[in-house]
């Protein structure tokens, strides 16, 4: 059996260590554009300078899976279609090519490792006193603006977006702002409309609020997560309005049952974009390629969440507890624990990466 898998982040990681103990006698071939696993989670560390989040694919895949270094350009009847122009034949292939971000021009994105590498060199050149502007007040855009701020203590650092982590419970979100102030970074609600960039310096110019106000900023950095890429709508698999490939119960594409989806790119009701999600999606359509290759009856998969988390810098951060379908309780803890608590559960997911072991909830099914 000849089995592709599109894309090596947590997902594709996942998925490739657990089907190789699965069905050991399968061929797998992974096909990513670089030839590293970069943990995404910790793309923030990396352009701030206070961590590594690549490591080199050799050390994550298991042996006697052949890695490509390319990118699926399409996916036909049993074929994948590679930008450098070669072809995959499968049997079944597992898409799980996460997501990305449409960054607004005179922005550095920075939740890729091309975005995060970037921001890193012009963080590098900034001096004292000059001003970095993050737009995005989710995860991605708190971590980032903390930890700029946790290691660059002599720049001014705004965090700009609508609402300051939307998802948490009341009592989260304030210990959010605090740590945020202590940290010294302004928060301004409202939304971003434009930046007019500086000629000489693309990342340089000035930012514009949906309110009309505008301010100079030395560098911007858009840490808004939310689109796809469109390689399941380019091979004409049914997407969702977002670009996601639309799946069944067991995680396979509704337009090919043998193209399963796993993480971000995958239309799973309910589920959010995140590592807690890629993991043990990426480890259920593991088991469901594993299954239909042996013949065995298909499982339906299960969202469930436990906790929803932020680092606040190196020293301080804020895990939230959840309800399984992800809702918020009232519950959560702070401070050094909570940045513990959060580094713990980045180095397990990358154990999961690793190893292919998802750990799963108490009584689940």
């Amino acid at each position: 059996m000849k089995v592709v898998v599109a894309g090596a982040g947590y997902a594709g990681a996942v998925a490739v260590n657990r089907l190789a103990k699965r069905v050991p006698d399968a061929e797998v071939t992974v096909v990513n554009p670089r030839p590293d696993f970069v943990e995404r989670v910790r793309l923030h560390q990396q352009l701030a300078g206070t961590g590594h989040a690549g490591r080199p694919l050799s050390q994550v895949l298991p042996r006697g899976v052949r890695a490509r270094q390319a990118a699926v350009e399409k996916i036909g009847d049993g074929c994948a279609v590679l930008d450098d122009g070669d072809t995959l034949d499968f049997d079944f292939l597992l898409l799980a090519v996460g997501s990305t971000l449409s960054p607004l021009p005179g922005t550095v994105p920075t939740g890729t490792w091309e975005g995060a590498e970037r921001a890193r060199a012009a963080l590098a050149k900034l001096p004292a006193g000059r001003t970095v502007t993050v737009v995005g007040t989710g995860a991605t855009g708190i971590e980032t603006a903390a930890e700029i701020a946790y290691a660059r203590p002599d720049l001014k650092v705004r965090l700009v977006g609508r609402e300051l982590a939307a998802p948490l419970s009341e009592g989260a979100r304030r210990r959010v702002r605090d740590g945020l102030a202590r940290l010294n970074v302004a928060l301004v609600e409202d939304i971003v409309t434009g930046v007019r960039p500086e000629e000489d310096e693309p990342a340089e110019g000035t930012v514009t609020l949906g309110s009309g106000e505008e301010f100079a900023s030395d560098l911007t950095l858009w840490s808004v997560i939310g689109s796809v890429p469109d390689l399941a709508a380019r091979s004409g698999l049914a997407v969702d309005e977002r670009g996601r490939a639309v799946v069944d119960e067991y995680l396979r594409s509704v337009s090919d049952p043998r193209v399963v989806v796993a993480g971000d790119c995958a239309a799973v009701p309910g589920s959010r974009m995140s590592c807690q999600t890629a993991e043990p999606q990426g480890a259920h359509a593991a088991d469901t390629v594993a299954r239909m290759i042996k013949g065995e009856p298909l499982r339906p998969y299960k969202v469930e969440y436990v906790a929803a988390c932020i680092s606040l810098g190196r020293r301080d951060g804020v895990i939230q507890f959840v309800h399984r379908d992800d809702s918020p309780r009232r519950r959560y803890f702070a401070g050094r624990l909570g940045a513990m608590t959060k580094e713990g559960i980045v180095r397990g997911a990358g154990f999961s990466a690793r190893t292919g072991i998802v750990g799963a909830l108490p009584g689940a099914k």
